[in-house]
């Protein structure tokens, strides 16, 4: 593995790591740590919530952080897939009560508190375990099916921090996910590419009359003729990394996909508890935020990362403001 900050870590807190099991208090500092130096597209149980409820945001995100990097910063798909086995066996032990590394000593409070099953956070580790197998997807269908693992058992871990799971917020709540999750992708097709993954579906890139198949040992160099370059261009954008008009196109049109999905789910908003209906409603718009980033640069998304700038979140926390004081106001006319 190679030489990063969490690779320390790993070091000192994984496998082989010998460092004693953490205090509750220790292990909290620690999550809530993680937490805050990380970027998000919103920072992670931000001062909107509660203060009773941060440090168990701060418990369920330390668990996923930790799970995306073993996935995504071991030396290759067969060491993380060793490393995510590891952490499944730690998430179970956690649930028989044998707690030992800080995330899991600090996620026993919480689970126990929510009375959260094991089934969310074990359904996380099959989507991370999938990214080192599937490169790309053939269908829209098959990327919905990585969703139903890969975001949609966040928003249920949410319910049940706000005692708000049932079936009808479960729904919206993974409508809502699944959107975050396809307007993350649009967001990273360059970064994705660089590293040999492909989210939009090839049925997408067909249907635009792009080459799905964009990993061929024919890397497009330059000794190819003028006529093959431009051609290549036209059907193959993704293997050039160039945004042509039919490449723009089959990303607007998985962007408007990426926007129903975030609108089906608003009505959560209104079905969520008071306290944590300002975080659901700031997630919800960032990732509309994202999109109309994405159509800002006219799905250029090869030349310049679309990003959610503190601008834009102090834009959407004025609104949501002005958004609840428009009701008390109303309410009380």
């Amino acid at each position: 593995m190679p030489a990063t900050p969490f690779a320390a870590e790993l070091a000192e807190l994984g496998p082989q790591g010998r460092a004693p099991a953490a205090t509750r208090a220790a292990a909290e500092r620690y999550c809530r740590r993680l937490a805050q130096t990380h970027y998000e597209n919103f920072t992670v149980a931000s001062w909107l919530l509660p203060r009773r409820l941060r440090p168990h945001f701060h418990h369920v995100y330390a668990y996923c952080r930790w799970a995306d990097d073993l996935a995504d910063e071991a030396s290759g798909p067969e060491e993380s897939e060793r490393l995510l086995d590891w952490w499944e066996g730690e998430l179970r032990d956690c649930y028989a009560g044998h707690a030992r590394h800080p995330v899991f000593v600090a996620l026993r409070s919480t689970i126990d508190e929510f009375d959260i099953p094991i089934e969310p956070f074990a359904d996380l580790l099959i989507a991370f375990r999938q990214d080192q197998r599937v490169r790309r997807y053939e269908t829209f269908g098959q990327l919905l099916d990585y969703c139903r693992n890969s975001a949609n058992p966040v928003g249920r871990l949410v319910l049940y921090l706000g005692r708000a799971h049932d079936a009808e917020r479960g729904a919206l709540s993974d409508s809502v996910c699944t959107g975050l999750q396809l307007a993350n992708f649009w967001q990273d097709v360059a970064r994705d590419q660089a590293i040999g993954r492909v989210y939009m579906p090839a049925e997408t890139l067909r249907r635009f009359a792009l080459e799905p198949d964009i990993f061929g040992p024919d890397k497009g160099g330059p000794n190819k003729g003028d006529a093959t370059l431009s051609a290549e261009k036209e059907s193959r954008p993704l293997l050039l990394r160039t945004a042509t008009p039919a490449f723009r196109a089959a990303l607007a049109y998985e962007v408007e996909r990426a926007e129903g999905f975030l609108r089906a789910g608003m009505p959560l908003v209104a079905r969520m508890p008071q306290e944590l209906r300002a975080e659901i409603w700031l997630f919800i718009q960032g990732g509309l935020k994202i999109l109309e980033h994405i159509r800002r640069l006219d799905y250029d998304v090869w030349s310049r990362r679309p990003e959610v700038t503190k601008r834009d979140k102090l834009g959407l926390l004025a609104g949501y403001v002005g958004r609840r004081w428009g009701l008390v106001r109303g309410a009380a006319s």
